[in-house]
């Protein structure tokens, strides 16, 4: 099992930039793919994100260009670089990783893009 602990989520204004981070309770070098997704309110979850044991990195369509997503294995974390954010991101963001099939997922950190 593992743990996921999202953070960096709050208010920002249009255009503005957030970075979401996901602390893992354990190595995460040997995961085979971590990754976000998100939920708005009235809507199915969506994939935001995904990088892979490999380094393949898959971003949404819808979010190419403004959203970047990394790792860095020494520190056990995944994060989610959100720029030129709209009020359409706005949504709560969940991390997940894929291990031997099954997924986990963290608790959910709310994202809201208001003026």
């Amino acid at each position: 099992q593992v743990q996921l602990v999202e953070s960096g989520g709050g208010l920002v204004q249009p255009g503005g930039s957030l970075r979401l981070s996901c602390a893992a309770s354990r190595s995460i070098s040997s995961i085979n793919s971590m990754g976000w997704y998100r939920q708005a309110p009235g809507n199915q979850r969506e994939l935001v994100a995904f990088i892979t044991r490999g380094g393949s990195e898959v971003v949404a369509d819808s979010m190419k260009g403004r959203f970047t997503i990394s790792r860095d294995d020494a520190k056990n974390t995944v994060y989610l670089q959100m720029n030129s954010l709209k009020s359409e991101d706005t949504a709560v963001y969940s991390c997940n990783a894929l291990i031997d099939g099954n997924r986990y997922w963290g608790q959910g950190i709310q994202v809201t893009v208001s003026s």
